[in-house]
């Protein structure tokens, strides 16, 4: 640091840290006038950068400080320049890829997949109350249950090959036709009465030897028997395990009873069952 002492016709220029003996004289005319420039230093502070930005920016002082935020200033931007608009062309449908053509000929193309959608949906229910109308309309017309508990049936021999089983369905309940073998009526004449659980002969059980009818549910819990099946070739409960012969006769498992026999009479070449 340096001091600069002055007296009436002499200045003296003081060092710090230097001995004040060792210091020469400066001699300065008496009355002259010595001019003291000092540097000029610009002051900026965060506020004059601000309104010099500004003035720069919005091309003098007269627009509104609504375009100043902070220290940043809004940009201009040009829509022909700057603005680039999305492409969505992979959102349109292929129809309508070509801004040139008139919408009435692309319609057909952008409205199939409503129309598919509406009549789809509108033929799925139409066909839904279609057949609830047909199902209301051929319950109403058909035969009461009472009618139906006290109605027979009429089965076509021929439809029958021997050897086979068919079943039909007579009052809710399934009936066993069974066209039997020479061998079969045979098997089932020759059993032994006495060892039977239900004892029935088989000339008991049926009008014709060659032809077999009974009512196709189990005596134990009211299962239906598989046909043509057992351990006796005749029918098989797969519930429990009960085996009955080619006569319907139970001979092996829980089940009590034989087979019941419905009524039924021969008429010409046909069975009617439900008639005594």
């Amino acid at each position: 640091m340096t001091t600069l002492l002055r007296t009436t016709a002499n200045s003296t220029k003081l060092i710090a840290g230097t001995p004040i003996s060792g210091f020469g004289k400066v001699s300065i005319p008496s009355g002259a006038n010595v001019a003291v420039s000092d540097s000029t230093v610009n002051l900026n502070t965060v506020d004059s950068l601000q309104s010099r930005v500004n003035f720069i920016s919005n091309n003098g002082p007269f627009l509104g400080a609504s375009l100043r935020k902070g220290i940043n200033v809004t940009s201009r931007r040009f829509a022909h320049t700057d603005v680039k608009f999305p492409n969505f062309d992979g959102y349109r449908p292929q129809s309508s890829l070509d801004p040139t053509k008139p919408s009435r000929e692309t319609e057909d193309g952008r409205r199939s997949l409503p129309h598919a959608v509406v009549y789809g949906v509108g033929g799925v229910v139409g066909l839904m109350a279609t057949k609830e109308i047909v199902q209301k309309v051929v319950a109403y017309k058909a035969m009461a249950a009472d009618q139906r508990a006290l109605a027979s049936i009429e089965i076509k021999l021929d439809e029958i090959p021997e050897g086979t089983t068919k079943t039909f369905e007579w009052r809710g309940k399934p009936v066993f036709v069974k066209h039997r073998t020479p061998k079969e009526i045979k098997t089932e004449k020759g059993v032994t009465v006495a060892d039977l659980r239900h004892p029935e002969h088989d000339d008991e059980r049926v009008q014709k030897d060659e032809w077999s009818v009974v009512i196709g549910v189990c005596t134990h819990l009211g299962c239906v028997p598989i046909a043509n099946s057992g351990d006796f070739g005749g029918y098989y409960c797969p519930c429990h395990g009960s085996h009955y012969d080619g006569s319907g006769r139970i001979r092996k498992g829980p089940a009590p009873l034989n087979l019941h026999v419905p009524p039924y009479v021969f008429k010409d070449n046909t069975i009617v069952v439900g008639t005594d």
